[in-house]
């Protein structure tokens, strides 16, 4: 019987070590695992940029031209580079630098609109309290659209590897098509691995 113990308290105590173990961190805390494009960069980069393009000359130029706050609206954020890099997620770092700035005003948009559009309809439909009915034709028209993209270059040795990205925005006026902002940043990552890993 005390044989049946021992075995079964050491069965208990290797299940335990194999069990999964979970570390809550705060969200802004830079934690790199493999290198490669993660949040953090998504988040730095994008608040730097838009910390760039909103200091740049247009801004006070537009405000003395018109007498408002520019309006702004992301464009597409294309990856250029061979990883899985979701753009969404620096899409919305994007979006959170340039609303918390409180020099520009941040649009929806195209799907985001469609859908705002579609429960637009739906109010007008009877089952709505006509007092609470958002009326069409009052959107707000962005003045500039932002686009970029996100590349990626990896050179490598045995053991070690370096990642290079570089972040391209283009502010473009909606009006003309001019160029008014161009914006480049760029990361560089030197990632060690064990030779056992390799």
């Amino acid at each position: 019987m005390k044989f049946l113990s021992v075995i079964l308290l050491g069965f208990i105590l290797v299940a335990s070590g194999c069990s999964t173990k979970v570390i809550r961190e705060d969200v802004n805390k830079p934690i790199d695992l493999s290198g490669h494009w993660n949040d953090t960069d998504a988040r730095l980069v994008a608040e730097e940029m838009i910390g760039a393009c909103l200091s740049s000359p247009w801004v006070n130029q537009f405000n003395k031209a018109t007498g408002r706050t520019p309006t702004i609206i992301v464009g597409s954020i294309k990856n250029n580079s061979y990883e899985h890099i979701n753009p969404d997620v620096f899409i919305e770092s994007l979006q959170r630098a340039l609303t918390n700035s409180g020099r520009a005003i941040f649009v929806a948009n195209k799907e985001e609109r469609m859908d705002v559009r579609e429960e637009r309809a739906d109010q007008l439909q009877g089952n709505t309290e006509p007092s609470t009915i958002s009326e069409k034709g009052h959107e707000t028209g962005a003045d500039f659209m932002l686009k970029g993209s996100i590349n990626a270059v990896q050179d490598s040795v045995k053991g070690k590897y370096v990642m290079f990205y570089q972040v391209n925005l283009t502010l473009i006026d909606m009006k003309t098509n001019q160029k008014l902002w161009l914006g480049q940043k760029e990361i560089k990552k030197q990632v060690l691995r064990p030779q056992a890993s390799l």
